[in-house]
């Protein structure tokens, strides 16, 4: 990643959907949220993103009270509005309505001093997609062991 520094991100987003689209949002966080996230205490694991009267929030992503706060620290897991434009928007509203898409958030960084969500429309995977997907893993794995063992020899 150029320029961009990683706060966490969601493994578990690819392993359980299939990512079609990607999308860079901006999120709308209050002060003792921001300096949270630079010490890097932030969670995507159960998060989930939904359209709502035209706008799109993030829920169930937590961010840990900062350390040095005060008494108007902020709550670790409230809605937080998503950045996007209007016509994403309804693109966005339009795909979720299918059957089987769901708006996944993959990451979470800073990039140029503000706090930036990579945002995944995904299809779910059923269970043979999923194991699928471990096998095609495991042999890149072992393909990439065999390459470094022929290289040493």
């Amino acid at each position: 990643m150029d320029g961009k520094k990683l706060i966490c991100a969601n493994k578990k987003a690819t392993h359980s959907y299939f990512i079609e689209e990607r999308y860079e949002t901006g999120v709308v966080l209050q002060g003792t949220e921001v300096k949270s996230l630079r010490e890097g205490r932030a969670n995507l694991k159960e998060s989930y993103a939904k359209v709502k009267d035209g706008e799109v929030f993030l829920y169930n992503c937590h961010i840990s009270p900062y350390s040095h706060g005060n008494r108007l620290n902020h709550d670790p897991i409230r809605p937080r509005k998503l950045l996007l434009r209007k016509r994403e928007i309804r693109k966005l509203f339009g795909k979720v309505a299918e059957r089987g898409y769901t708006l996944v958030p993959l990451s979470l960084y800073f990039t140029r001093g503000k706090a930036k969500l990579e945002l995944g429309l995904g299809k779910g995977k059923k269970l043979y997609d999923k194991r699928q997907t471990m096998k095609e893993r495991d042999a890149g794995r072992e393909m990439e062991r065999v390459f470094k063992q022929r290289q040493k020899d």
